[in-house]
């Protein structure tokens, strides 16, 4: 079994308040669920306004698939368009 764990982070332009945060980030969360089914969630700075931190996983039976897929996850995310991509980071744990 290879689990990968990834960690977007993204800076949003123009936002003023935790609303419409949580509206950039509840679109971005959706659209990465349903294009790739991987488990998604916002992790970290949760009440700063202009920053979102999303961690993303994926379950697999072979390293560079899971590899593969958390690669066109990545830019999956940043060409939405939806907020700046500032960091990534992405970690395989093989059993």
């Amino acid at each position: 079994m290879v689990v990968g764990i990834g960690l977007i982070s993204f800076r949003i332009h123009q936002c003023g308040s935790l609303k419409e945060k949580r509206k950039v980030v509840k679109a971005i969360v959706a659209r990465i669920q349903n294009h790739f089914n991987a488990s998604v969630a916002e992790v970290a700075d949760n009440d700063i306004h202009q920053r979102a931190v999303i961690g993303v996983s994926l379950v697999g039976s072979d390293r560079r698939v899971v590899n593969a897929k958390l690669d066109k996850l990545f830019n999956f995310a940043e060409d939405l368009r939806l907020a700046e991509m500032i960091d990534t980071q992405l970690e395989i744990i093989s059993f």
